[in-house]
């Protein structure tokens, strides 16, 4: 009985996944004018970006002050530069350096 519920559950999984992909091609096929909905779909990927990275980047170690750091460090070289690579790498580097003391 178990074994089916599971195949359930990854059925319904799966179909809900689908829709929320399908749906809004399938049903919105002019362009969109809105200027809010725009704007908002415009930063919808910064903004879940955003969501899943800043906890993972306080939770990086047991010492908070190293998640702060990497933080401040990522978003200055960001700022300046630009660069991702060079942004997750200063990061990396703060957090080590905080570490070490």
């Amino acid at each position: 009985m178990a074994q089916h519920s599971i195949w359930l559950y990854i059925a319904i999984m799966s179909l809900v996944s689908y829709l929320i992909r399908v749906l809004p091609v399938t049903l919105i096929r002019k362009q969109i004018r809105n200027r809010f909905i725009r704007s908002v779909l415009y930063y919808l990927p910064y903004v879940t970006l955003s969501v899943m990275t800043v906890p993972a980047i306080f939770a990086i170690s047991s010492n908070p002050l190293c998640g702060i750091a990497a933080l401040v460090v990522a978003a200055v070289i960001a700022w300046f530069s630009g660069n991702l690579l060079l942004s997750a790498t200063g990061a990396c580097v703060a957090v080590f350096l905080i570490s070490l003391f």
